[in-house]
């Protein structure tokens, strides 16, 4: 059985452990208090950073603001041969990181798992995972590992994967946030459309406003998008105002 560091054990950490450790050995690191205990929970082992980044396949499930720094921390542990994988809500950052900060020896490839523990309480089947390849050729192996969850993989390039999730992910987590901040109620007189959004606000609210914080700022399309949302929505108001008047 391969032996897997996990650095990060946040919610999606946790659930990560959950289901790696099924098919792995895992050991997980984290500063945070009660990570020890979660990891005993779970049945999966806990040591420092060295044990968790010197494994054959490290993955690295830290905020993506944390990654620079977390990978500089991680490197000299790095063992010849290992497989470094990151779990990023963005991929061009964590890949020019990645490779300009990981050793030579390391195989790299950069994943984006498009779900959480809300969206897969109810299991993997038919969940989307994105792989970027960006060093070596064991993006297969990831994809093929993805497909046998029952994760339907795409595989693609970190640029086409920021450009795509500037208008799937920035701007469906703006929606959501705003209308969980708002407190939009349960109504009784509700249609489709309106069930549609309560069942957004269920799936994004539970995410930290770190996540949200870094698929606004971190994904480089990302703010023109959204600009372009603002900027239609005024539009709209500005045309019903006129006609009213």
């Amino acid at each position: 059985m391969k032996r897997v560091g996990l650095i990060g054990f946040g919610q999606f950490g946790q659930l990560a452990a959950r289901v790696l450790s099924s098919h792995f050995d895992v050991c997980v690191t984290d500063p945070a208090p009660l990570s020890q205990a979660a990891a005993l929970e779970i049945g999966v082992s806990f040591g420092p950073l060295e044990e968790a980044a010197s494994r054959e396949i490290v993955i690295f499930a830290v905020p993506v603001v944390a990654m620079e720094v977390v990978f500089r921390t991680a490197a000299p542990h790095l063992k010849p041969g290992a497989l470094a994988i990151d779990v990023g809500s963005v991929k061009m950052l964590p890949a020019r990181w990645m490779t300009e900060i990981l050793p030579d020896h390391v195989d790299l490839v950069a994943t984006h798992p498009l779900f959480g523990p809300q969206s897969a309480r109810t299991g993997l089947e038919g969940l989307r995972l994105v792989v970027c390849p960006i060093r070596g050729d064991r993006h297969d192996k990831v994809a093929a590992f993805g497909r046998s969850l029952g994760l339907t993989v795409t595989v693609t390039t970190p640029e086409e994967h920021d450009r795509e999730m500037a208008y799937v992910q920035a701007l469906t987590h703006l929606i959501g946030r705003s209308l969980v901040n708002l407190g939009i109620p349960d109504e009784q007189l509700k249609t489709a459309s309106y069930q549609h959004l309560l069942e957004l606000c269920s799936l994004i609210g539970a995410d930290t406003f770190e996540l949200f914080t870094a698929i606004q700022t971190q994904n480089p399309f990302a703010a023109e998008v959204v600009e372009k949302f603002v900027g239609e929505a005024q539009s709209l108001l500005d045309q019903v105002a006129a006609r009213r008047a």
